[in-house]
């Protein structure tokens, strides 16, 4: 296939890698993993440091995080960004931070994380609780705690009113589930409890593993138009040859 063609310069579409779509004041799903057999968090101490660099970073580069979970092998955060690098700043914050503090710690070198970092734009009002929701009850899927509010690493201590947790920042659509702190508890362990159908888990994890946005249609629409780049994988398969009139006809 002929590589296309831009500025006189020659690429392959098929090799080339768009950049991260991050918009200002938008929803975001991002999930960050260690290299293959590597543990990020070898006891409570390693946790408590990366919360607290994580906390400093979000606020000193303008992110709100909305959820969270910390698990042995990676991490996921439900944010909001101020700006449209204020989530490449914070990662870039925590590999400051926490990767040379666990490597003097166990005395190794080189990098903890597998890549880049993965992330999707959601639609708030349609994804913000199940996306919180698929997030905080990863252990649980993982085998690793027999309930959510029986794993410590993740905000849904916090959302269910159990304690308060200074790295979350209540999203608004949170604060929407009821007009008292004891009704959106309340409400919120209720959505936990029902859980999330398969097919919300698949498409929120198809969308966080290819990084496309996520939404309704109009959203979607918008979110093109906003940001004039492609934000959905393309429709395979060759385009629809048009019907032709038949002979003698106008």
């Amino acid at each position: 296939m002929r590589p296309a063609q831009s500025g006189g310069m020659y690429f392959d579409e098929t090799m080339a890698r768009l950049p991260r779509l991050m918009v200002p004041g938008a929803l975001h799903h991002v999930v960050q993993r260690v290299h293959s057999g590597m543990v990020l968090f070898r006891d409570d101490d390693d946790y408590r440091q990366f919360a607290g660099w994580l906390r400093e970073g979000a606020r000193q580069f303008g992110v709100g995080i909305h959820a969270y979970v910390l698990l042995p092998d990676h991490f996921h955060l439900l944010l909001t960004p101020v700006a449209e690098d204020s989530v490449s700043k914070l990662m870039q914050w925590i590999g400051r931070c926490y990767v040379p503090y666990f490597n003097r710690r166990y005395q190794r070198s080189g990098s903890l994380w597998q890549g880049r970092f993965r992330a999707t734009v959601l639609e708030a009002e349609t994804y913000f609780v199940p996306c919180a929701i698929y997030i905080e009850s990863h252990p649980v899927r993982a085998g690793l705690a027999h309930s959510a509010e029986s794993y410590p690493w993740s905000s849904y201590l916090h959302h269910s009113g159990q304690q308060t947790d200074p790295l979350v920042s209540d999203h608004r659509l949170y604060w929407a589930l009821g007009n008292t702190p004891f009704q959106r508890e309340a409400n919120y362990r209720q959505k936990m409890d029902e859980s999330l159908s398969r097919e919300m888990l698949q498409r929120l994890s198809d969308a966080t593993h290819k990084s496309w946005a996520l939404g309704s249609e109009a959203f979607m629409t918008a979110l093109g138009q906003q940001t004039q780049r492609r934000i959905a994988p393309a429709r395979r398969g060759r385009p629809r040859k048009p019907v032709l009139p038949a002979s003698g006809t106008v």
